[in-house]
């Protein structure tokens, strides 16, 4: 087990998973081995508010392959969404401590902690269609609300000169709130007056460059917000839906429009998330979402 401790925050990486702590207390917990549920894909199970509330559901009955927080997209045909024989895995071959600066001032000298990962995309048969880097990081202790990046890197694997991604229109970085959360028509954006498409009953996509969520988690009221980075291929268009449960999902659009990653362009994706306890307004996520950008964009 590999230790590193820094002002307030640990970092604890063990045979099947990653937590990034603040004193006693969880902030993030990334799955990625050891546990039957992590067969196809890792992810976060773990993402904690301030007082330690924790909005993401996992191991669910009704769709199994809904794990908390995590990133899945369709590789040429191949469906790593969904899981069952005929869908792909996503095979983790590398996980290490990632920790770096913070750009204030006279700060912690390690402030942001968190994970590098590499990946095997594979088919049913176990053939490599996709080879992915992924950096999964908190951004320091915990102040008013808990924030992480996401951060993935997804290329052709050698020998092979482009793959098409494609897929659903919730297929992204998505993400199950718990069951006090379900059937809550609580989303809004960053967009006072947002125009959403609508896909099926309440389903709907929505673009913008950041879109939030509030409701109950054991009698707690917290907000969680996913934000979109500019960078990005395509501005994110966010899945929602709330009935007959509440999900969140960064999208691409990739089931009006899917994208051709070649070998010497390789797709970079950087998304963030927030926790924060109680209800916050539209002015407080766009402060704390400019904050994240500064953050994400400082040298490394």
């Amino acid at each position: 087990m590999q230790v590193a401790i820094v002002m307030a925050l640990t970092t604890i990486l063990t045979d099947g998973s990653l937590c990034v702590k603040c004193g006693d207390q969880v902030v993030m917990e990334y799955l990625f081995g050891g546990k039957e549920h992590t067969a196809f894909k890792p992810y976060v199970r773990q993402f904690r508010s301030p007082k330690g509330v924790n909005p993401l559901r996992d191991n669910v009955i009704d769709h199994i392959h809904h794990h908390a927080l995590m990133f899945a997209v369709a590789v040429d045909g191949v469906d790593f969404w969904t899981e069952n024989k005929n869908c792909g895995k996503q095979v983790t071959r590398k996980v290490e401590p990632a920790k770096r600066p913070g750009p204030v001032k006279d700060g912690p000298p390690d402030a942001i902690q968190g994970l590098r990962s590499e990946l095997e995309w594979q088919a049913p048969d176990g053939k490599v269609l996709a080879c992915e880097t992924r950096v999964v990081e908190v951004l320091g202790p915990p102040k008013g609300c808990s924030v992480l990046t996401w951060q993935t890197t997804l290329a052709p694997p050698p020998g092979k000169e482009s793959i098409k991604v494609g897929g659903a229109h919730y297929f992204g970085l998505g993400l199950r709130f718990v069951k006090s959360m379900d059937k809550l028509n609580n989303f809004f954006f960053a967009d006072a007056e947002p125009k959403p498409a609508p896909v099926r009953g309440v389903e709907k996509v929505t673009p913008s460059k950041w879109a939030a969520f509030h409701g109950p988690v054991d009698g707690k009221e917290v907000t969680v917000a996913m934000f979109d980075h500019p960078s990005n291929i395509r501005q994110a268009h966010w899945f929602t839906m709330y009935d007959p449960f509440s999900y969140l999902s960064a999208t691409l659009n990739l089931y009006r429009e899917p994208l051709t990653v070649a070998a010497d362009k390789p797709l970079t994706l950087r998304y963030g998330v927030a926790v924060w306890d109680g209800g916050v307004d539209r002015e407080q996520i766009e402060k704390v979402y400019q904050g994240w950008l500064k953050l994400v964009d400082a040298p490394k």
